[in-house]
């Protein structure tokens, strides 16, 4: 599924089109519920870090995995499990270039793969609304501009559950500066949170400086994207968003060169979307490969460790 998010998800106030999706939204909740119900929680002899969201897409869930396995390479022997979907498949090969990867239809079937290889610690990429596995810790991943959008579940807001799932997480990652009001709001539902804070270096860069830039990007959260190149001093003159895990045609990329061309500029994109290029065509585009900057790391490790205690 390409997602294509609606601006009125991200607006505070309810709007029009939001209150008239509210009881659509309601039978969500209530499906959802009833599922989660008959869902038989299992416990596994290694233990399992979940990193998911609540807030839909572009909250930094694939690159925070990335980071905790490799800070936890040092003394663990950890591996990233992840649920195999279609139009994920520049998500599979990014975490497969950067870390140990095991795709599987279904988790518990993966977990149990990983024991038998050996492996002492699971990372799950995604599955916070997976009630059938028992996780010794949940970290949640939020962006501080979207936050929690309108605060509504879908279809009438960004969220995929109700923030009383909170009182199951342990850890929230935010990318962007500290919010202390933003903290408050999600304490409201779980006092224990712990809040750590990330953002986004970028890696080999140094041939997109002082040049003009197309930026575009088809994920979660474009708008990160193109802040972070300008954070950086790149010299972006265009922004071209598309919708989320975005199967590029070799149309659209010739119309990207095109643009490129009459701007007398050069493109970038994200790593993801090159990866989702034909790769026939993808060596006439420039990506930008990223780092994982977490604010006070050794304090977020510490709450981490003691999971191994």
């Amino acid at each position: 599924m390409k997602l294509i998010k609606p601006k009125f998800w991200d607006k505070k106030n309810l709007g029009f089109f939001s209150l008239t999706l509210l009881p659509f939204s309601f039978v969500y909740i209530v499906i959802a519920n009833i599922y989660k119900f008959f869902q038989k929680e299992k416990k596994y002899s290694v233990p399992i870090i979940c990193v998911g969201n609540i807030y839909i897409g572009g909250t930094g869930k694939t690159p925070i995995c990335i980071k905790l396995k490799n800070l936890l390479d040092e003394k663990r022997v950890p591996i990233i499990i992840k649920k195999e979907y279609k139009n994920q498949k520049d998500e599979i090969e990014l975490l497969k270039k950067y870390s140990k990867l095991l795709v599987c239809e279904k988790r518990a079937k993966g977990i149990e793969t990983a024991i038998k290889k050996k492996f002492d610690t699971i990372i799950l990429d995604d599955g916070f609304q997976d009630k059938s596995i028992k996780k010794d810790l949940n970290i949640l991943c939020f962006n501080n501009n979207q936050q929690i959008g309108n605060g509504q579940v879908l279809p009438a807001g960004p969220l995929r559950e109700t923030l009383s799932a909170l009182k199951t997480a342990n850890i929230i990652m935010v990318n962007g500066e500290k919010n202390i009001e933003f903290e408050l709001k999600l304490k409201k539902y779980n006092n224990e949170l712990k809040f750590f804070y990330f953002n986004y270096n970028l890696k080999k860069f140094e041939e997109f400086k002082n040049r003009k830039l197309i930026a575009f990007a088809g994920i979660g959260n474009s708008i990160n994207f193109f802040n972070t190149l300008k954070n950086n001093r790149l010299n972006v003159i265009k922004e071209i968003t598309f919708p989320d895990h975005y199967d590029y045609s070799d149309n659209d990329l010739e119309n990207l060169l095109k643009t490129e061309s009459q701007n007398k500029a050069k493109l970038i994109t994200t790593e993801k979307d090159f990866l989702r290029m034909n790769p026939l065509k993808r060596r006439r585009f420039g990506f930008v490969p990223i780092n994982v900057n977490i604010i006070n790391e050794n304090n977020l490790m510490a709450e981490v460790n003691k999971i191994f205690k």
